[in-house]
């Protein structure tokens, strides 16, 4: 080798080592802007034994991987072998964490379709892959690896809002009503007061069990049942003890018997019940009350008072989920508006709009007689439940605020394109508003909503008086009727002839019945073939309806109590099945408490 040669090998070997060892001096500079950048998962001690082996393991061929991942869960989806399809989603997206998408597509994959791959006569085995899909975003990509993409939240919302809350599955009655069931042992009858409670509960089990009150409880329940030993779950279990006692020792309940009514169980059961919303479902009660203070139904007693939402419906949880992102987003500097935070928006709006649709929920029981395959010995008879929705008027004015807010943000923002497709939505809103509120008999708040269309949206169809408009969108309904759509309106126009029927305007009263029972005929031989938009029966809706009328404190008590008063003389059969279910929620009610 010539010298020429050597002089040059000499000075790349020294300049590949100068350079080595600048970027070595660079590393400690680079980790520490990965840190603050949030772009390191977790702690080298902490780091999940998994993650630490994909990354280090594969290397600069990680990319290819994780391409031949997708396509083998593709294939094993597409094959029907869905647990293998998901562990081998996890495996991706431990590969690529910090990739939104990635999280997005295995969580929609998961809930809409493996989901709707299993037969519609399993509905359970359904409702664990919604489950898969909600929790995957919840409680790793949200929870564990603290992503803060706003699309996670708004893909979850989505889930709640549009899988569990919508119609578009078979088995949605069944996704609804497991919501439902687990969230009521919860929440099921909370106020105001049990959300301040909620929300100022320990945040520890060290906490709690500092108060030697709650630590009798606590050492009592420890002594009864060894299922109590271990602190973790601690907390499930005496939740669960609550709801059934008959799966645990008898001395377990026995010692609830004997704190039964102290303050110290009161205030353990409020720790427990934050404690599981916090731990299992991820929802803080602080937000989860600043919530229900802006979005929650309005109190006819008191207009400026909000009433909690109903976390038993999937609106409330989609509400949640859209809100936390659209707080994180906002604390960004220098943004945009851009189309994931007007996606998180629209969430907020339809599920406001779904709840002044359908905000109410009624759990239905019916006790079944014996199978022919029981033991003849020994038959059993079941209970069957299924979860009814209805209007709730009460949340127009918090959707009505939400949309001329936001109105506002795209208007500072300059947006106008976005403007105008909000405004299009909330239009339409105030057209069926305007008719739910007339129907219901309360014409004095349908004009007003009028007047509001009137100023905000000037068109000749608006300049009409209120009954001309409320026929003529009556039409417009009937033209193209949806199961929301004939829920509400034979739910309103069932109300309204209760109304007539308590002033004793029963010709009147008459027609609307007969209009509300020419609506529920029309729509159920227009989709007699399809079960998961069937509607109940007349009778329950029916029920519903003067249900809602009775609860509805805009009426004068008097009123309601005459309806009453006639309905027991002249309808005995209307006013048996109201002493029927008003007998079967006292029984729920009691069991929650």
């Amino acid at each position: 080798m010539r010298l020429r040669d050597k002089i040059i090998c000499f000075v790349c070997i020294v300049l590949a080592v100068g350079l080595f060892i600048g970027a070595g001096m660079q590393l400690d500079s680079i980790n520490r802007q990965r840190q603050d950048m949030n772009l390191i998962i977790d702690t080298p001690e902490n780091i999940p034994p998994s993650l630490a082996f994909a990354t280090i393991a594969t290397g600069a061929f990680r990319g290819l991987v994780v391409d031949i991942l997708w396509m083998r869960a593709d294939k094993l989806k597409e094959e029907g072998q869905f647990f293998d399809a998901r562990q081998l989603a996890e495996w991706i997206t431990i590969l690529q964490p910090r990739f939104a998408s990635v999280w997005e597509f295995h969580a929609w994959n998961m809930a809409y379709n493996i989901s709707v791959a299993i037969p519609e006569t399993q509905p359970d085995q359904r409702w664990q892959w919604v489950r898969n899909g909600y929790e995957l975003l919840r409680d790793q990509a949200i929870d564990k690896y603290k992503l803060k993409n706003i699309t996670l939240f708004r893909e979850l919302g989505r889930i709640f809002q549009h899988k569990i809350g919508g119609v578009s599955d078979d088995a949605h009655k069944y996704y609804k009503l497991q919501l439902a069931l687990e969230m009521e042992p919860l929440l099921g009858t909370a106020d105001n007061q049990y959300f301040d409670a909620l929300a100022e509960a320990p945040l520890s089990w060290q906490e709690i069990i500092k108060d030697p009150n709650t630590a009798l409880i606590i050492n009592a329940l420890k002594s009864a049942d060894d299922s109590f030993s271990d602190d973790n779950e601690f907390v499930s279990n005496y939740l669960s003890l609550r709801q059934n006692s008959q799966r645990f020792d008898p001395a377990a309940g026995q010692a609830i018997d004997n704190f039964r009514g102290t303050e110290a169980l009161n205030k353990f059961d409020i720790f427990a019940k934050a404690w599981q919303l916090r731990k299992v479902w991820k929802l803080d009660p602080v937000l989860m009350r600043e919530i229900n203070r802006g979005y929650g139904p309005i109190n006819w007693s008191d207009p400026n008072t909000h009433l909690p939402l109903d976390w038993r419906h999937p609106d409330s949880h989609a509400i949640y989920w859209a809100i936390k992102g659209l707080k994180i987003l906002a604390q960004e500097e220098d943004r945009e508006i851009d189309a994931s935070e007007a996606n998180a928006d629209r969430i907020v709006f339809h599920s406001l709009q779904d709840l002044f649709r359908n905000g109410k929920i009624f759990i239905y029981e019916l006790q079944l007689p014996a199978s022919s395959q029981d033991s003849p010995e020994q038959p059993q008879e079941r209970i069957y439940k299924e979860v009814f929705l209805r209007p709730d008027l009460r949340m127009f004015e918090p959707y009505n605020t939400a949309v001329l807010t936001t109105l506002e943000k795209y208007k500072e923002d300059g947006d106008e394109q976005r403007m105008v497709s909000l405004q299009n939505g909330h239009r339409n809103m105030l057209k069926n508003a305007v008719l739910s509120f007339y129907q219901a008999g309360h014409k004095d708040h349908a004009q007003k909503i009028l007047n509001q269309l009137k100023k905000l949206y000037p068109l000749p169809e608006f300049d009409v008086p209120l009954v001309v408009f409320a026929r003529r969108r009556l039409l417009e309904e009937l033209g193209s009727i949806g199961i929301n759509d004939a829920k509400e309106q034979i739910t309103l126009l069932l109300r309204e002839s209760y109304y007539l029927y308590a002033i004793r305007d029963d010709d009147t009263a008459a027609s609307s019945e007969k209009i509300a029972e020419d609506v529920y005929t029309y729509y159920q031989l227009k989709y007699s073939d399809q079960n998961r938009i069937d509607l109940p029966a007349l009778k329950l809706l029916r029920y519903f309806g003067l249900i809602d009328f009775l609860n509805d404190q805009q009426y004068h008590p008097d009123l309601r109590k005459n309806l009453l008063g006639r309905i027991r003389i002249e309808k005995p059969e209307l006013f048996k099945l109201l002493e029927v279910e008003a007998e079967k929620l006292r029984k729920q009610s009691e069991q929650a408490k």
